[in-house]
């Protein structure tokens, strides 16, 4: 039996954030056409990099620049692509001691990025491997999960971990990111377990959508909610709810009260991995005690000074340039 978060004798965590999700190199390339010519026809962009991509990954780069001691738990290959990322990972200071490396190839993705629009091509790899059976329990004061739909298995399991991890006294968020499939299936036993919701907008509107209706491709009457009525929809089972709203910044959703800020004006270099950089600072700001106002414009900072730099991590900021 775990010890109550509340007897002395019970051991602090040894890191403040464990993120479980997905990690993988990034190709980004900048300047993408938006029709690509098939028939081994080449074209030219502006700009490439290979970067750290991964939801799960980027956050846990930013926090960790912004001075949190922060875990990795995932799955990568034993190949090129899996060294790459626990290198990339190592180097920014993330333990990735928990991190599984298996036989199935690490994901791999290309961005097509065009101004402040990208396609996204994700080869999924092993990330449809990692099960919540890989990751540890009692690590770390909060427990961050990315990439919910890239992740089957561990998403079958996800209501247990996060449960085991909040009686154990931890606080809990999810990043479901985008679901390829279009379906937002399966949430209704997950959020219950989750303390803090982290959507961008689409995906608010999207799953908020899908709660409220019986099947998932019905037409129906309804129109679409209003990102507030999303986030109130989505808050109402249990969370606190913060969404990405672009150019607009971000709007929260606590206990019936609404939250918003504004978005700070940038030329972004590329937006990869803003939002995973938003996760990171609001966590950041969380777990240092601000208020739901500060804990968003921190927040909506952080992602906003992420894009200074091509790919997710280059131009995280600290704490002091915040």
């Amino acid at each position: 039996m775990r010890p109550s978060p509340s007897d002395p004798s019970a051991p602090a965590p040894a890191f403040d954030l464990l993120v479980i999700g997905d990690a993988n190199p990034d190709v980004v390339l900048s300047g993408a056409p938006r029709r690509l010519a098939y028939g081994q026809r080449e074209q030219l962009v502006s700009g490439g990099d290979l970067v750290l991509g991964g939801s799960g990954a980027i956050t846990a780069c930013g926090a960790a620049r912004l001075g949190l001691r922060v875990a990795f738990a995932g799955r990568v290959g034993d190949d090129a692509a899996g060294r790459f990322v626990l290198d990339a990972l190592s180097a920014r200071g993330v333990d990735v001691t928990h991190c599984v490396v298996g036989p199935t190839p690490t994901a791999m993705t290309v961005v097509l990025a065009d101004g402040h629009d990208r396609a996204i091509l994700t080869s999924p790899g092993c990330l449809p491997d990692l099960t919540a059976d890989d990751v540890p329990r009692g690590l770390a004061r909060h427990v961050h999960v990315s990439s919910y739909f890239l992740q089957p298995a561990l998403a079958a399991g996800l209501p247990g971990l996060l449960a085991e991890e909040r009686a154990s006294g931890a606080s809990t968020s999810l990043d479901t990111n985008d679901d390829p499939a279009g379906t937002w299936d399966g949430l209704a036993g997950v959020l219950p377990e989750v303390d803090v919701f982290l959507p961008n907008a689409a995906e608010a509107v999207a799953i908020a959508t899908r709660l409220a209706t019986p099947h998932p491709h019905p037409p129906s009457a309804e129109q679409p909610p209003s990102v507030e009525e999303a986030a109130a929809r989505l808050g109402a089972l249990g969370p606190l709810v913060a969404v990405k709203d672009g150019a607009e910044g971000a709007l929260a959703w606590e206990a019936g009260r609404t939250v918003r800020v504004p978005a700070v004006p940038m030329e972004p270099v590329d937006t990869v991995g803003a939002g995973d950089s938003f996760n990171a600072g609001l966590i950041a700001a969380r777990l240092r005690g601000l208020d739901l106002r500060e804990c968003l414009r921190v927040a909506v900072t952080c992602g906003s000074l992420s894009t200074r730099a091509a790919g997710g991590t280059a131009a995280q900021p600290t704490w002091k340039e915040l």
